[in-house]
């Protein structure tokens, strides 16, 4: 038996797809790391690039708040249009990401997702998110770090 939490029970891989609901909110927390965790992220050019791209470009799914560490970042985001899954709209704004910055670095494919269930998930998560540069040591308070943000304003 595995002991990755990633693994659903009798799985030889992990579960692919967000298994959304069509009769409640659909907001999932998603953590996407740079390619071999190459600290590359938390720079003012990236935060306009991603915010830009989350904006106007792939809005098939739509980002609420997010924070950009050095090598990886978390957002939360709900579906716009149900004809696409999380992985490809995933795959979709990296692809233009490295496009429009192929000096920068690079994204590892796929990334770590989890359907919330409702509103207390949201704000424990999102709390635990907005205190991950102050446990990094790279930030004395939340407000301190600069490479977090919102794109949509999203109600659950």
């Amino acid at each position: 038996m595995s002991d990755d939490p990633y693994r659903e029970p009798g799985r030889h891989t992990p579960a692919k797809g967000v298994h959304l609901s069509l009769s409640g909110p659909n907001w999932v927390f998603l953590t996407v790391c740079t390619d071999k965790r190459e600290r590359w992220l938390a720079q003012p050019s990236v935060q306009r690039a991603l915010h830009q791209i989350w904006e106007h470009t792939a809005t098939a799914w739509l980002v609420s708040d997010y924070v950009l560490m050095p090598d990886h970042l978390h957002l939360f985001c709900a579906p716009r249009d149900l004809k696409f899954t999380i992985e490809k709209w995933m795959a979709f704004w990296k692809d233009r990401f490295a496009k429009t910055h192929p000096d920068t670095g690079t994204f590892q494919r796929g990334g770590m997702h989890h359907r919330l269930r409702d509103g207390e998930s949201y704000a424990e998560k999102w709390q635990y998110v907005r205190e991950n540069p102050v446990r990094a040591g790279l930030a004395t308070t939340p407000e301190d770090w600069p490479f977090f943000g919102r794109v949509h304003e999203i109600r659950w």
